[in-house]
C-alpha cells in the first residue's frame, strides 16, 4: 500500500541532498569538530559550511547562528536565556495562548520562579492582534515571544509589526519568534521580521531530526542552557551533531517549494462541506473540520488506507487542542478537526485521494453526504 503523507508540519521526508550530507559526515568526516588535527578540521569545515547555508537562508550572518538539537531546545534557549539575561530590567513577558508547548511550558516554569507572564488571546483567525500586544506592553516587559506561523492552524502572527511597535515605544523588550513552521515555507528574512531571536528546525525543511538553530541579532547575548566545553561560541556546550547539521545545511540550500497554494485550492474545492479554520493562513498548513464527526475516527480510517494526517500538533498526545480552544471554537468543530500539511513532495493526486477517502469515512461512520 502506497503511503500518502500529509503531516509535514510534524516532520518532513529528508531530501536526497540532506541524506547524502549526513551519510558523508557519518562515514567520511566523523572527527570531533573541536579537535585540532585534520579529521577534526574536516568535520569543522562541514559544520561551518552548514552554518553559512542556514544563515544565508535566513538572511543573516553565520556568526549570529547557534546550532541546537531542534526547535524545542531552541525555544527553551531563547525563552530562558532572554529572561535570565534581562531579569535586571524587569520580570514581565508577553506571549500568546496559541504558542507551541516548547514556549508555553518554558513560560510556565518562569512563572513559577517569579516572572509575570501575559498570554494573549488570538482573534477568530488564530492570530495575535497587534493591538493586544500594544495594550499588554509595559515598562517592565523584557521579552515578547510570538511564533511566526502556528503549527496547528497556519495562522500568521504580525511579528514584523510587533518589532516596529517595540522600536516606536523604545521598549527594552527582546523579540523572539518561533519560525520553525515558517522557515522556507513563507517569504521572510530576519531583517524583514525585525526580531532579535529566531528559532528554526531542520526536520521541518527536509533535513534530518536532531538539528536546529537559533539566530540572534548581533549584540544580543543569551545565558546558556548547557555548560561544558564551550562549543558554539560558548552559547551551547556539547559536541555538535555534525551529520544532522550538515544535512540541515544541505536542506537549507534547496529552493523553496511553490506548490502549496495550488494544493490548498484543491482541498477547498473538493471539500465544500468542511469548515476551514482561519483566514489568510500560511499555505502549507490547513486545519479543517467536518462538523459532527470525530477526528480520531477519521484519522484512524485514513491511517488504515495509508493516509497520514494529524488531529493537531504532533506534540499534543491526544488532548483537545489548546490552540483551537483559545480561538473560542465550538466543541464539535474542535473534535472534528484535522491538520493537513504539505511539502514539496505532495502531489495533486494525493490531495484528491485524501479528499475522496475523507468523504468516504464521513459517510460510513457519521452519515455525512
Amino acid at each position: 500500500m502506497a503511503i500518502i503523507y500529509l503531516d509535514n508540519a510534524a516532520t518532513t521526508r529528508p531530501c536526497p541532498e540532506a541524506a547524502a550530507a549526513a551519510e558523508n559526515a557519518i562515514l567520511n568526516r566523523w572527527g570531533n569538530p573541536s579537535a585540532s588535527y585534520s579529521m577534526g578540521r574536516e568535520a569543522r569545515v562541514l559544520l561551518e559550511e552548514a552554518r553559512s547555508s542556514v544563515a544565508q537562508a535566513l538572511g543573516g550572518r553565520p556568526d549570529e547562528l547557534v546550532f541546537t538539537s531542534g526547535g524545542t531546545e531552541g525555544d527553551n534557549y531563547a525563552i530562558f536565556g532572554a529572561a535570565n539575561r534581562q531579569r535586571h530590567l524587569g520580570r514581565h513577558i508577553i506571549s500568546g495562548q496559541t504558542e507551541h508547548e516548547a514556549v508555553l511550558e518554558a513560560l510556565k516554569q518562569l512563572g513559577a520562579s517569579g516572572f509575570e507572564i501575559t498570554l494573549l488571546q488570538p482573534d477568530e483567525n488564530g492570530s495575535i492582534p497587534l493591538s493586544a500586544v500594544e495594550a499588554a506592553l509595559r515598562e517592565d516587559t523584557i521579552l515578547v515571544s510570538l511564533m511566526l506561523v502556528n503549527n496547528e492552524t497556519g495562522a500568521v502572527n504580525p511579528v514584523g509589526e510587533v518589532s516596529r511597535l517595540l522600536k516606536a515605544r523604545a521598549s527594552k523588550a527582546l523579540l523572539h519568534t518561533d519560525a520553525v513552521q515558517a522557515f522556507k515555507k513563507i517569504p521572510f528574512t530576519v531583517k524583514s521580521l525585525g526580531a532579535d531571536i529566531v528559532t528554526v528546525s531542520a526536520h521541518k525543511i527536509h533535513g534530518v531530526k536532531g538539528a536546529g538553530a537559533v539566530w540572534m541579532k548581533k549584540g544580543v547575548r543569551l545565558n546558556p542552557l548547557m555548560y561544558g566545553g564551550g562549543q558554539e561560541g560558548g552559547s551551547r556546550s556539547g559536541t555538535e551533531a555534525v551529520p544532522a547539521i550538515a544535512a540541515f545545511g544541505a536542506a537549507a540550500r534547496r529552493k523553496s517549494a511553490d506548490n502549496y497554494r495550488r494544493l490548498n485550492d484543491i482541498l477547498r474545492t473538493e471539500l465544500p462541506g468542511a469548515v476551514f479554520i482561519g483566514r489568510d493562513t500560511a499555505p502549507h498548513i490547513q486545519c479543517l473540520s467536518l462538523r459532527g464527526c470525530k477526528a480520531e475516527v477519521l484519522a484512524n480510517y485514513l491511517d488504515s488506507v495509508g493516509i497520514c494526517v494529524s488531529r493537531g500538533s504532533a506534540c499534543a498526545k491526544g488532548r483537545r487542542s489548546h490552540v483551537l480552544r483559545a480561538m473560542g471554537l465550538p466543541a464539535d468543530i474542535i473534535d472534528g478537526a484535522l491538520r493537513v500539511s504539505f511539502s514539496e513532495y505532495t502531489t495533486e493526486d494525493e490531495i484528491l485521494t485524501f479528499c475522496a477517502e475523507l468523504k468516504k469515512a464521513a459517510a460510513r461512520y457519521f452519515g455525512k453526504r
